[in-house]
């Protein structure tokens, strides 16, 4: 009598260092995009695991693809950083370091700023 058995085919689950030398990166940022939640893993045992489907949505996520208008798409996490409005015009004020404690000894502290 045979006996019928259902094998279910389990995801293989990558390493970091798997994944990272697949992407061409470091395990180290590998690691952190998982650890700020940036990209998709999943955690048995307290270690980051990745799937094949994990590792395509990251290439996924990391892709860039040129605009429309021609203009080549900037990611994100590149994106420039906002600064703050030149409109108002102040004045810049010139520094000038303190004298070293040990040059001004015998001067007092008055005098030495």
């Amino acid at each position: 009598m045979k006996v019928s058995q259902k094998t279910t085919a389990l995801p293989q689950l990558h390493r970091a260092a798997e994944v990272a030398q697949a992407l061409g990166c470091s395990e180290w940022w590998v690691k952190e995009q998982a650890r700020r939640g940036r990209i998709p893993y999943t955690k048995p045992g307290g270690s980051y695991r990745f799937t094949a489907e994990h590792v395509l949505e990251i290439m996924r996520i990391f892709e860039s693809r040129p605009a429309e208008s021609g203009r080549a798409a900037i990611p994100v996490s590149q994106a420039p950083r906002h600064r703050a409005a030149a409109t108002t015009a102040v004045p810049a004020t010139s520094l000038k370091a303190r004298t070293p404690r040990r040059a001004r000894h015998g001067q007092p502290e008055s005098t030495a700023a």
